[in-house]
């Protein structure tokens, strides 16, 4: 069976909330790693994150890469939030995978996170300062 590295920032990480729909299709976990500099992260509505390629402003956001069986890219990016995608992200070492992103439209008006450096370390500050 066909794998495609597949980049997740947020709620598909191991042991976050649906991690599960990853392991659901028989995915296996490769690596952390950072993406280029070159991109900004936003809070949506503190439920899941959205990442977004820019062209100045960016930063290196910290990502899990998955190999997922090809056949199971749908399932997971029909189970996904509304107005996240999969395209392309580059990463530091300049490897070019596929990676979930956010529609444009879905960060207007949103908190964002990127000076977090990932969707973890925003979630467990924000789970911090509510205790």
């Amino acid at each position: 069976m066909d794998n495609i590295l597949l980049a997740v920032n947020g709620t598909l990480m191991r042991g976050l909330e649906l991690n599960s729909n990853l392991l659901a299709v028989g995915a296996t976990f490769v690596r952390e790693a950072f993406t280029e500099p070159n991109y900004r992260l936003w809070s949506i509505d503190d439920r899941h994150p959205a990442m977004i390629r820019v062209s100045s402003g960016g930063s290196a956001i910290a990502i899990e890469v998955w190999a997922v069986p090809t056949i199971g890219i749908p399932t997971i990016l029909l189970q996904e939030p509304p107005g996240l995608c999969i395209g392309k992200v580059r990463l530091t070492d300049g490897e070019e995978v596929l990676g979930v992103l956010g529609e444009p439209i879905i960060c207007q008006g949103k908190r964002e996170i990127t000076h977090w450096g990932n969707w973890r370390t925003y979630i467990a500050n924000i789970s911090h300062n509510k205790t």
